[in-house]
């Protein structure tokens, strides 16, 4: 009996292979089950185990536990740890390996020489067409015009002359920041051997088709880390430069004052150096110069739960306690007013009329919900812009004391990183943990356009930017200056 019934199913095997329509059926479902083949096979395969598909976009078929699959290679890949391996497939290799590929695919897009459309429906003709029947008015159209040719920027590399090339070779650019006219440069520059080197570049040059910079002959090294930097105005507007570094070992924290003029040698015989002063502040996180004539010569530090403003002059200070580490700071112009952004979310403005006495000198308090980072004040100075640890950019009404705007995109997660508000080309510019620099409309908070970094992405070279509406000087045009690594590149207008 068992010897009938072993001969039924062979035979009924036979009839099922030459049936071709079972056939077909039969290998769609080994397909099927290839997946959980591999699952079960995983146990005796260390190495690779093949499959169809996994967490890719668009993809159907679920993760296996421990491995990736590779959808060029159409198969299953083991991740391994991350140590005692001499290549390891890690998940940091993957994602690393994924972001590289969209800043390539974004870079490629960013370069071709096509037109970009920030907005549906606007272009230069529709936009015109618009504007001679009367449907915007005159700063709309220049508004949404700016807007337009910011989207189409290009990038071109600037050439840096120095009289040490070799210098620049190797030094890694680690911020940039443009004084008012946008006449110059301050850069601080990372040292391999450890400490910070600092100079001025001269963007009187930086015009089209060329775009060469000069960068002048001297150059300050220091062993300690800047913290912050900003330009000051003690003997004319921008005359000095004010560095905030980190103290070492036995060395103190300090907050020194260059003259500008120190970084070249050849000035006029009527302009001499200005003054160079240090003042002993130990740990200051951020800094700011007063541009109000209520706290003339006066200077503010953001250190660990206080602030300190100090007068170069008298050398007269004033403390005001926080209760929390101050990392952003903001002089206002038309009124006497300290904003300060702490590491517990909150922003305050510090009353410089009631000095340090009582407990009224606190003038305005706004909350967010993670570090602030940078606090940015508009020319009516009845707004205020802030960005936090969170990737969160807001726009505040002083007045009200409320947030009328938000802006979405911002990716931060634990650093230090500025913003930058341009309210004549109506423009909010961003660099973000993830390198790329990202540019809102500040009118209605739309992005307008977000531009990968030249560079591989990596939290250590974060580009650094400045934009201007008339770079290299008066004569200049619109544009954005990026440093990063050894390079400057600039996106100017077409």
């Amino acid at each position: 009996m068992h010897k009938s019934s072993w001969k039924s199913r062979r035979h009924g095997r036979r009839s099922q292979w030459q049936n071709p329509g079972f056939r077909q059926r039969g290998s769609n479902e080994r397909c099927n089950t290839g997946a959980e083949q591999s699952a079960q096979d995983a146990s005796r395969d260390d190495e690779q185990v093949p499959s169809t598909s996994s967490s890719t976009a668009g993809s159907s078929v679920p993760e296996l536990p421990g491995y990736y699959f590779d959808p060029e290679k159409n198969r299953y890949f083991r991740l391994l740890p991350g140590h005692n391996n001499c290549n390891p497939l890690t998940k940091e290799s993957i994602q690393q390996k994924e972001v590289e590929h969209r800043r390539l695919q974004l870079l490629e897009e960013d370069d071709k020489q096509k037109k970009k459309i920030t907005r549906m429906g606007s272009n230069a003709s529709s936009l015109l067409q618009k504007s001679k029947l009367g449907f915007l008015n005159v700063s709309s159209y220049c508004r949404l015009a700016h807007e337009l040719r910011v989207s189409c920027m290009q990038r071109k590399k600037v050439q840096i002359h120095s009289s040490d090339p070799s210098a620049l070779a190797s030094d890694r650019f680690n911020l940039i920041l443009a004084d008012t006219n946008s006449e110059r440069l301050f850069t601080v520059n990372d040292v391999k051997v450890g400490g910070s080197k600092y100079g001025i570049i001269s963007l009187q040059g930086l015009k089209t088709p060329t775009f060469r910079v000069q960068m002048h002959e001297n150059l300050y090294f220091t062993n300690r880390k800047v913290n912050s930097v900003c330009w000051a105005s003690l003997n004319h507007p921008d005359s000095h430069i004010l560095l905030c570094l980190m103290g070492i070992a036995e060395t103190p924290g300090c907050a020194t004052l260059l003259p500008a003029s120190l970084f070249v040698n050849s000035h006029p015989a009527e302009e001499r150096p200005g003054m160079l002063c240090s003042f002993r502040i130990p740990g200051a996180w951020s800094c700011a110069w007063s541009l109000n004539i209520q706290a003339n010569n006066c200077f503010s530090t953001g250190l660990s739960r206080c602030v300190l403003v100090t007068n170069v002059v008298t050398e007269h200070r004033l403390s005001f306690g926080t209760g929390s580490d101050v990392l952003a700071q903001r002089f206002a112009v038309m009124t006497p007013l300290l904003f300060n952004g702490c590491r517990s979310g909150e922003i305050f403005a510090i009353d410089m009329r009631c000095g340090n006495q009582g407990k009224n000198w606190k003038a305005t308090r706004l909350f967010h919900n993670s570090a602030v980072t940078s606090v940015q004040l508009l020319q009516e100075e009845q707004c205020l812009m802030a960005s936090d640890m969170a990737g969160t950019i807001k726009l505040w009404d002083l007045r009200t004391t409320k947030c009328i705007r938000q802006y979405k995109g911002h990716v931060n997660d634990y650093a230090l990183l500025p913003l930058h508000v341009h309210e004549e080309e109506g423009i909010v510019v961003a660099v973000g943990q993830d390198c790329y620099t990202r540019i809102w409309s500040l009118h209605d908070s739309h992005l307008l356009r977000t531009i990968p970094s030249p560079h591989p992405t990596s939290r250590t070279n974060i580009p650094s930017v400045a934009f201007s509406s008339r770079l290299g000087g008066v004569r200049g045009a619109p544009g954005l200056l990026m440093a990063v690594q050894q390079d400057l590149y600039c996106y100017s207008y077409s």
